[in-house]
């Protein structure tokens, strides 16, 4: 039998997509969809597109939690006591919220609220397969990145590996989708369509998510980072503006670096030209493309992703892949 999976969390976005994506998995046997509302109304009534003919239940973990996995769909705070329930009876998590991403309860306190369940931090990975795939593979709770995070550690880790990053400012945008489904005034269509926002200025709280990874892999620096909303329902590009360090972009060959780094990953595509949102649109590559400007001592590095899938569900798939063994791709490729 194949291990059975619950995706908590259901009538989002991300957890419609990931259930849509075990759904169909060879691996996995999904066997629940739960809601905080919608309950009642079966998946592919809310979403016909993904064709889960599942009811959205309310939670009951007396039932519910007899599974082997769970991927946890919940707002930031929300998600850690259930994460912290789930963990107590067995189950293994990828959590989407935020809520064991950042490894600081201090620093989760300054950036979203004070931390439900602090002792738990430590058990946590953190799942960016790029940089953790080894210690993914043995985790029962992996944080899944921030949509952000996962597509500026992508572009920025191969300039942080080799301490070749002095400063970075990181100019993000990204479709309404990212928002969820609840419309804010900023996110309505009305609003959104023909237009151009910066929002989260200056604190956006992936910053430090992105600084603690960037520190992990010997870069440590203060990031500049402004995400903006942008008239599309899904997709995401970010652009890096690196200061190299010591001036090295002279002698750098950031073609080749990129290259040696991810020559071997599945899901990481290198472009010679500044990649767009199309590009990737309902897959789990992130695609890069790296500049050299010596004239002004910088590296360029765009990426872009699907923020739906790269950014959320397909990468928790993905990591749920690592963790019971099974191929890599398999369900997302």
């Amino acid at each position: 039998m194949p291990p059975s999976v619950s995706v908590f969390g259901a009538a989002g976005f991300t957890g419609a997509l990931t259930a849509r994506l075990l759904h169909r998995h060879p691996g996995f046997d999904l066997s629940v969809v739960t809601a905080r509302s919608d309950m009642g109304r079966r998946l592919d009534d809310l979403y016909p597109y993904h064709r889960v003919p599942l009811m959205l239940e309310e939670l009951d973990l007396d039932r519910h939690a007899s599974v082997d996995a769970a991927v946890v769909a919940y707002p930031h705070g929300a998600a850690a006591p259930l994460v912290a329930e789930l963990r107590e009876r067995g189950v293994r998590v990828v959590d989407l919220s935020a809520d064991f991403r950042l490894r600081d309860p201090t620093v989760y306190e300054l950036w979203y609220r004070e931390h439900p369940t602090p002792q738990m931090l430590d058990q946590a990975v953190y799942g960016l397969p790029e940089r953790y795939r080894e210690e993914i593979r043995e985790a029962d709770l992996v944080a899944n990145p921030g949509c952000y995070p996962a597509a500026a550690l992508l572009a920025l880790a191969p300039l942080a590996r080799e301490g070749l990053i002095d400063d970075v400012v990181i100019d993000a945008k990204s479709g309404v989708s990212g928002a969820g489904r609840a419309p804010s005034e900023k996110t309505h269509f009305v609003t959104a369509d023909e237009n151009v926002n910066a929002y989260g200025v200056p604190r956006h709280r992936h910053t430090p998510e992105i600084e603690q990874e960037l520190e992990a892999l010997g870069a440590d620096v203060r990031v500049t980072f402004t995400p903006h909303l942008v008239p599309l329902d899904q997709g995401e590009l970010v652009s890096c503006y690196v200061t190299v360090t010591n001036g090295a972009t002279d002698a750098l060959d950031v073609e080749q670096l990129y290259a040696d780094s991810y020559d071997a990953e599945p899901f990481v595509e290198l472009a010679p030209t500044p990649p767009g949102v199309r590009d990737v649109r309902e897959t789990n590559i992130c695609r890069i493309s790296v500049h050299r400007d010596p004239r002004t001592d910088r590296a360029i590095v765009f990426a872009a992703i699907d923020n739906l899938w790269k950014g959320a569900a397909s990468q928790a798939v993905q990591n749920l892949n690592l963790m019971f063994g099974r191929p890599e791709g398999e369900g997302i490729a």
